[in-house]
Formats: structure tokens, C-alpha cells, sequence
């Protein structure tokens, strides 16, 4: 399992100190969470305080964004040369056209789908993905309670994963720790996010390597 720590439950007092602990204890990709306070209620970080993220990590930025107007969002942080940018699906009229224009930029695209949201609904877009990230909360907090019917939509979305692009990676963002991260490895799951289970457990290799399933 893949692990990728989300700093929205980080101490952003301390951005550069904990974006190293991370690094350092073990975790695959730096998550970013970029919320608008349009699409999400919930307002988060700029480019100019990601680029700090980026200086301190040593591993790749995995860029979340739940905004509207993602084009603009993916100028703003495409020269930020993260591993990954995420939008979603819910938000864009053109996701194809999207798509290539992130990957044309050297980032390679995902898309994500909120907790009500079918897999079908992206079947046709699975060729051009890298990765598909599902989220087990709805967005726009940190701290909340897992989904357990995403689950099963995780099986759903493998199974046309296997059948599109089996290089297409499924990521698992909410409520994710040390009791469910073995569901959701056996239901087909290459990469979890946690935010509060690493950033608030006693020792942050401890809860990276946990999730290590």
C-alpha cells in the first residue's frame, strides 16, 4: 500500500517540520487538499504556500483540488511540477480536454469522485488516467468518519480498472487508518490518504508503516 499523508491535519505553524517528518517516516506522496470555499465550504491553501510544501518534501506533491473553474487551479499550480493533480469530476464540463492538458503539462492527471458518485460515471475517461481517487468522507474537512459503503465501489471501480487501464491507480481519501486500511487493500485500493491518523498518532513512522499493509 502507497501512502500519502494529507497536511490539512498537519501543524501549519510548523508546515516545513512536518512535511519532513513525513518524508522521512516513510510516506510515497505529500497529500495537498486545495479547497475554494465554493465547491467545498471549506477555504485551504495558495500556490505560493504549496511551493513551501514543495522545497520541504522529498517525495512528490499529490495535488487534490475541490474547486470550481479547475482550469484556472491547474495553471496556478502546474509550475509547482507536482507528482500528481487531481480534480473533480462533479465540477467539469470537459474533463477529457482536462485531462490532456495536465498531462500535457509533465503532471500526471486523476479524477476524483465524491462518496455518491458512481465509478461508471468516468468508465469512458479510465484510458487517459493515472489514477482514480475515491473519497470515503465527503470533501472539505479533515477528521471525519469513514464510509464503509465506499468499500464496495472500490471493487466496482477495479473491476473497470482491470478492464480500461490496470496501470490506473485507485486512491481512498477519509477516515483511513489502521483498522480499515486491510478492507481496503483486499477491495483493490493502491494508495491511501490520512491526514489525522498520521499527523495525531504518537510517532509518525509508526502510523506511515501501519497503513503499509
Amino acid at each position: 500500500m502507497l501512502v500519502a499523508p494529507s497536511i490539512l491535519s498537519c501543524d501549519f505553524g510548523n508546515l516545513a517540520r512536518d512535511v519532513k517528518a513525513i518524508c522521512e517516516g516513510g510516506c510515497d506522496f505529500v497529500h495537498v487538499d486545495v479547497m475554494d470555499g465554493h465547491f467545498v465550504p471549506n477555504l485551504t491553501i495558495g500556490p505560493v504556500v504549496v511551493e513551501a510544501v514543495a522545497k520541504a518534501a522529498t517525495k512528490p506533491l499529490d495535488i487534490h483540488l475541490m474547486v470550481e473553474n479547475n482550469t484556472f487551479f491547474v495553471d496556478l499550480f502546474a509550475p509547482i511540477k507536482p507528482g500528481f493533480i487531481s480534480f473533480h469530476i462533479e465540477e467539469e464540463k470537459h474533463p477529457h480536454r482536462l485531462i490532456q492538458k495536465i498531462r500535457g503539462l509533465g503532471i500526471r492527471p486523476a479524477i476524483v469522485l465524491n462518496p455518491h458518485t458512481r465509478p461508471e460515471s468516468i468508465e469512458y475517461l479510465l484510458e487517459d488516467l493515472d489514477m482514480v481517487l475515491l473519497m470515503s468522507v465527503n470533501p472539505g474537512f479533515g477528521g471525519q468518519k469513514f464510509i464503509p459503503s465506499v468499500l464496495e465501489k472500490v471493487k466496482r471501480m477495479k473491476d473497470l480498472i482491470e478492464k480500461r487501464n490496470p496501470k490506473c491507480l485507485i486512491e481512498v481519501d477519509g477516515g483511513v487508518n489502521n483498522e480499515n486500511v486491510q478492507d481496503l487493500k483486499r477491495a483493490g485500493v493502491d494508495v491511501v490518504v490520512a491526514g489525522s491518523y498520521v499527523f495525531k498518532h504518537h510517532s509518525i513512522p509508526e502510523a506511515i508503516n501501519s497503513l503499509k499493509c
